[in-house]
C-alpha cells in the first residue's frame, strides 16, 4: 500500500506553497469562480471574472443580476444558462439566509444552489484556510493511479484521502495534487520519468520511459 504521508511530503517539497489557480479577493468571488469553473479551464474563468468582479461586488449585486445579461457575461465559460441560474440563485439565498455572507461550514455551503461538496471544499480550503479535500478530475485520477484511492466516486475518494493524509496538510496536499495532475500525472501521456512520486506510485502502467 503506498504511503500517503510520504507522498504528501514529496508533493509539498515540490510545491511548497500551492495555491488555487482561480483568481479571487474574497470568499464570494471564489465561490462564484468555482461554480463557473465546472467544465471550463481556470484560465478562461479568470478572463471572465476579471470584468465580472468589477461589476458585481456583493452577493446582493449578483442576486439582482438580470439573467439574460448575466448569461452573456459568463457565456465563454460554457453551460452559461445553468451557471447563471445557479449563481443568481446561490446569491439570493446568501442574501436571504446568510446576510449576504458566504458561510464557513460544509453543511451550510452545500445548501446553496450549485454548490456540491467539491465547490464547498474549494471555498473552505482556499478562502477560509480550513483543512479540506476538493476532489476534482486531477485528484480523482492521480489518487487512483497512486493507489491511495480506489474509487471513481469523488465522495468516497475524499473519505479515503482524509483517512490517510495528515489532517494539518489536507488543503496543501489537495492543491499540490491538482498541480501535479496538470503538470506531470496528466490524463494522456503522463511524464512518469520525471515524477517525484515514481517510487511511491502503485500504478501498473507507470514507466520511466514516459518523459
Amino acid at each position: 500500500m503506498p504511503d500517503a504521508k510520504k507522498i504528501t511530503t514529496l508533493l509539498l517539497k515540490k510545491y511548497p506553497n500551492p495555491r488555487t489557480a482561480l483568481n479571487f479577493t474574497n470568499p464570494l468571488e471564489l465561490l462564484v469562480a468555482a461554480i463557473l469553473s465546472a467544465q471550463c479551464t481556470d484560465a478562461r474563468v479568470n478572463e471572465v471574472t476579471k470584468t465580472l468582479f468589477k461589476k458585481y461586488r456583493s452577493a446582493k449585486d449578483f442576486a439582482a443580476a438580470d439573467p439574460k445579461a448575466f448569461e452573456n457575461e459568463i457565456r465563454p465559460t460554457g453551460f452559461f444558462k445553468n451557471k447563471a441560474k445557479m449563481i443568481i440563485g446561490c446569491c439570493q439565498k446568501l442574501v436571504r439566509d446568510f446576510k449576504g455572507q458566504v458561510p464557513q461550514t460544509l453543511e451550510e455551503l452545500t445548501t446553496l444552489p450549485g454548490v456540491g461538496r467539491k465547490t464547498a471544499n474549494v471555498v473552505l480550503g482556499s478562502a477560509f484556510g480550513k483543512q479540506a479535500i476538493a476532489v476534482d478530475t486531477h485528484v480523482l485520477r492521480v489518487s487512483n493511479r497512486l493507489g491511495i484511492a480506489h474509487s471513481e466516486n469523488p465522495d468516497k475518494v475524499e473519505e479515503e484521502l482524509i483517512r490517510q493524509v495528515p489532517n494539518s496538510k489536507l488543503t496543501a496536499f489537495n492543491l499540490a495534487m491538482i498541480l501535479h495532475g496538470r503538470e506531470t500525472c496528466t490524463a494522456r501521456s503522463p511524464k512518469c520519468g520525471r515524477c517525484v512520486l515514481y517510487d511511491e506510485c502503485g500504478w501498473p502502467e507507470k514507466s520511466k520511459d514516459r518523459i
